[in-house]
């Protein structure tokens, strides 16, 4: 039996080999002539992906510590801020912000729903001294892919800096984000860019400097985008950043990146469309119940309700023992009542579906749940 457990978690995922071998390259410096076409082709690569004219940084560390220097840097303590929040990771985001010192109005929305514009707007009416407005625009807890779009129009419209959450959906769906007018964009590179963990990246606009200089800065040296300016301003022609880069894992989501843009964004927004579909027809198909409805689920990963003949324990535990195959659990108040499957990097190809979807039908024979044999696997051929 093979030792390599497929990934089908909704982040991160198993990725390609060409990715896999740029962490295997000899070690690069963070700085000098070998380094800087590099920085520069990141630059370019970023900018395409997030299209946008915005300054980008490159930032070592998990996404969420570039959301923490994103809100720490634009908000300043004392300061309101509106947070979207319909799962766990939008209550991270107001955890990021208590941690910051900032007065927090919460515009909430039942988990496994969307957020409502319609709340937006009123909220917005009711707190006209509010600087900001952050959200999680693909929530990985329940799947469900917020009205980006609409929010952000409404947001801009009121004069408000916007902070976006892009972890799992930037590369995965269309985020303009200079069109939807994102002042502060975050995402990582081992989500829907299918590469290794370890970094992660941010667009900041013009209009989101203005309110950064405004004031001192939040309290912390490494995440605070002023200093990560400085470097580019200062020393940007040889050395672009205050510390230490994780060289190695930057080669890996250059990898990851250049892959996407030659295989056409719109192809790679569509793998992950195609793989959403399959999933959830073959699921549905051996009597499952999808979490979220068609209409706002995210196509980059799939919540589905549990059945009530086994627990999500039980199941994750056999699929990994027998199969080595790893999904994710539900979080928060979902802990318990669903399973996630994620459709990153490999996950989304034929072969990796067809081993799934066998494998849930095996699982449902071994717990003697009567089903058709063959209606799991076969929603590949629709």
């Amino acid at each position: 039996m093979s030792s390599h457990i497929k990934l089908f978690t909704p982040g991160p995922g198993d990725v390609d080999d060409d990715v896999l071998a740029a962490l295997s390259l000899p070690v690069m410096r963070h700085y000098g002539p070998d380094w800087m076409p590099v920085h520069v082709e990141m630059d370019e690569l970023l900018h395409k992906l997030f299209k946008t004219k915005n300054d980008m940084y490159v930032v070592p560390g998990p996404a969420s510590a570039v959301l923490d220097m994103a809100i720490g840097s634009v908000v300043a303590p004392g300061k309101k801020i509106i947070i979207g929040t319909n799962g766990f990771f939008g209550d991270r985001l107001v955890e990021m912000s208590r941690s910051h010192q900032l007065e927090i109005v919460l515009m909430k929305a039942e988990w496994g729903k969307p957020l409502d514009p319609a709340v937006l707007q009123t909220l917005i009416r009711e707190n006209p001294d509010a600087v900001a407005f952050a959200m999680v625009h693909h929530e990985t807890s329940t799947t469900v892919l917020n009205p980006l779009k609409q929010l952000m129009d409404l947001a801009t419209q009121a004069g408000l800096i916007t902070i976006v959450d892009t972890v799992s959906s930037l590369g995965g769906v269309d985020v303009p984000v200079d069109d939807w007018g994102i002042d502060l964009c975050v995402c990582g590179a081992n989500k829907c860019m299918e590469a290794a963990p370890g970094v992660g990246f941010v667009s900041v606009s013009p209009r989101a400097w203005e309110v950064i200089d405004s004031h001192p800065g939040p309290g912390s040296w490494y995440l605070d985008l002023k200093l990560w300016r400085h470097y580019i301003q200062q020393w940007g022609a040889w050395h672009p950043s205050p510390v230490t880069l994780p060289t190695n894992v930057i080669l890996a989501a250059r990898e990851g990146i250049r892959k996407i843009l030659n295989r056409g964004m719109e192809e790679h927004f569509a793998r992950y469309t195609n793989a959403s579909r399959i999933m959830r027809q073959g699921l549905s198909n051996l009597g499952f119940e999808m979490l979220v409805p068609e209409a706002y689920a995210a196509p980059i990963a799939t919540a589905v309700r549990l059945r009530p003949e086994f627990t999500a324990d039980e199941m994750t535990k056999w699929l990994m023992s027998e199969r080595q195959i790893a999904i994710g659990g539900g979080l928060g108040e979902l802990t318990g009542k669903i399973f996630r499957v994620g459709h990153l990097g490999k996950a989304a190809e034929r072969d990796y579906m067809l081993e799934f979807l066998f494998t849930m039908e095996e699982f449902l024979q071994y717990k003697g749940i009567p089903f058709t044999k063959g209606s799991g696997v076969s929603a590949l051929l629709g």
